[in-house]
């Protein structure tokens, strides 16, 4: 099934984002009947600008987290496994600090986030899960001693600082997170990675047989972003061969008039690099040493 495909795809890419930011456990054991939570992640000690850069999703990993994403709508049973795996962690940590003689602030204990495309109302209702004052619409929280959140992805506004988790949406709401992404500055730190997880996906739902429509839609979506993306690969491979062989050039040209190439020959390169070739050519054939040293350094 496609489904797994997709839940993949989200935990790789979970800890694709957040590995910078801290220790990533995918597919963590824990005690008991055999489970396995999909991204634990460890923020680390010291403070980073997560919140800045991954918007909403980095305002829950300022704390140690438990992420589970779902692919389709989070079943009742399916949230009671997650807390099952949550408990069985505090459990955990809980044994720990008793044998090193030691207490866990309330504080110190990780959060779960439930990651789901859609939340009834029952649902919600039935786990007591409430929106907070001071948090968007589609988050919502349990009690206070379980610490755990429903997130429903859909509901959340089509903000940059939701950008991140309507990523790993699905149908109009994916699209639209992939079109943002296309959009952000190349220099973004996520962007690329984001994308290369995409196309990863891209290129295992094509040899999947049991597309449904939302796949073929995704795919189609991907084609020509990738091909796009491909261009420009080559693109750049070109240009930086086009570099390397015109600095070759310069450096072949000095080593044969002046012999090996001191700190003042190679301070002079980036500089002539700057000039097309037909005009640091004739430069480096006619000045001197001095010259040359005297006109780029």
């Amino acid at each position: 099934m496609t489904r797994f495909i997709h839940d993949q795809f989200a935990k790789d890419y979970l800890e694709q984002l957040l590995t910078p930011y801290g220790q990533v456990q995918a597919a963590k054991r824990v005690a008991g009947e055999v489970r396995e939570i999909d991204v634990y992640f460890i923020p680390k000690s010291q403070p980073s600008n997560i919140s800045e850069i991954l918007g909403l999703l980095g305002q829950f990993a300022t704390t140690s987290s438990l992420f589970e994403p779902f692919r389709n709508a989070a079943a009742a049973t399916e949230i009671c496994d997650c807390l099952l795996k949550l408990l069985e962690v505090r459990g955990d940590l809980q044994r720990q600090a008793n044998r090193n003689s030691s207490r866990i602030q309330e504080s110190d204990l990780p959060k779960l986030w439930i990651l789901t495309p859609t939340a009834s109302a029952s649902l919600l209702s039935g786990f007591g899960a409430n929106p907070k004052a001071d948090s968007l619409p589609g988050v919502y929280f349990m009690a206070e001693y379980l610490r755990t959140a429903i997130v429903a992805i859909h509901q959340l506004p089509a903000l940059p600082e939701t950008l991140w988790l309507r990523i790993i949406g699905r149908g109009n709401v994916q699209k639209q997170a992939i079109d943002e992404l296309e959009a952000l500055s190349l220099d973004n730190p996520f962007r690329k990675a984001a994308l290369e997880l995409l196309y990863n996906l891209q290129q295992n739902l094509q040899f999947t047989q049991n597309q449904d429509e939302e796949d073929r839609e995704l795919l189609m979506r991907l084609a020509p972003l990738y091909q796009q993306d491909r261009e420009q690969a080559i693109q750049e491979g070109e240009r930086r061969g086009l570099q390397q062989g015109e600095r070759l050039v310069v450096e072949n040209l000095l080593k044969v008039r002046f012999g090996e190439l001191d700190n003042q020959l190679q301070a002079i390169i980036e500089p002539l690099l700057a000039l097309p070739p037909e005009e640091f050519t004739p430069l480096l054939l006619q000045l001197s040493r001095e010259e040359l040293i005297a006109r780029f350094s």
